[in-house]
């Protein structure tokens, strides 16, 4: 466990250190900013606007967090050569693997932290600077509670793009791991189509094949809540509770999988 959380602290320093992470992070924040400009050219939907262009920069910034940086935890100690003198110290493989998703997993809770900290004083500075009439009109208020559940479960399904990036990171060049986590992505949001796709085509096999394509891609369109949070409809905790519990298994067979094929791999 000591070893584990060691590599998970040196992931986190030297994340927080990379160049990339930090302009991320600065054009996400400039994003969420800008909203604020950008709600004054539609009257009436000002804070909708904001929320919606502040959750969106939260998601996509936070993926390409999740991407970048989690396919080089394992490619660059490789080519780096630095993982022969992580592997000679008594450090099991499984460790390596756990403590690196840990490390990235401690980074993005901080920068999705930090995005929506600017995200809620902006939308802090448009109340102060919103007439008393015109807030009343507004289907949820401007710093609505709800919001920290949309930015809840947008941190959560980082935390699946992450173990899916760290997957294919296991055995697979930097470049189609990146290819194949934003191809898993894309495909996640629409999984709940392959449900239904014998309605679509006549095909027996095509249908057996999409609904096996449904059960092993990430549903990721149930983390999703933009919608309801803007529109003040009500996101249930036992919906939050059952969508975190299936997020955490799909992360814990990714991660199995994941020490499993690192364990066999011959770095000689």
């Amino acid at each position: 466990m000591n070893a584990t959380a060691a590599i998970a602290l040196n992931v986190f320093r030297e994340s927080v250190r990379d160049k990339v992470l930090y302009n991320l992070v600065l054009f996400a924040v400039l994003l969420i900013g800008s909203s604020y400009v950008i709600s004054q050219l539609t009257a009436g939907q000002d804070v909708k606007i904001i929320k919606d262009l502040g959750l969106s920069a939260t998601s996509v910034f936070g993926l390409f967090i999740a991407v970048f940086i989690g396919i080089g935890l394992v490619s660059k100690e490789v080519e780096r050569r630095s993982v022969y003198s992580l592997l000679a110290k008594p450090i099991r493989r499984s460790q390596m693997i756990a403590g690196k998703y840990l490390g990235l997993t401690l980074t993005l809770i901080v920068n999705v932290t930090i995005m929506a900290v600017a995200l809620y004083a902006v939308l802090a500075y448009m109340r102060w600077d919103t007439p008393e009439g015109v807030e009343k009109v507004w289907d949820a208020p401007a710093l609505d509670p709800a919001m920290l559940k949309a930015l809840t479960l947008i941190l959560i399904e980082l935390m699946i793009i992450t173990a899916i990036a760290l997957f294919f990171s296991t055995f697979s060049t930097p470049m189609l791991s990146a290819a194949f986590t934003f191809g898993l992505f894309v495909a996640g949001h629409f999984s709940t189509d392959l449900r239904n796709f014998d309605q679509v085509v006549d095909s027996w096999a095509a249908s057996a094949v999409a609904r096996g394509l449904y059960w092993v891609l990430p549903n990721l369109a149930q983390f999703d809540v933009k919608s309801q949070v803007i529109h003040a409809q009500p996101v249930p905790l036992g919906y939050m509770a059952m969508t975190a519990a299936y997020a955490m298994l799909y992360i814990a067979v990714l991660l199995v999988a994941s020490m499993i094929i690192f364990e066999r791999r011959d770095f000689k």
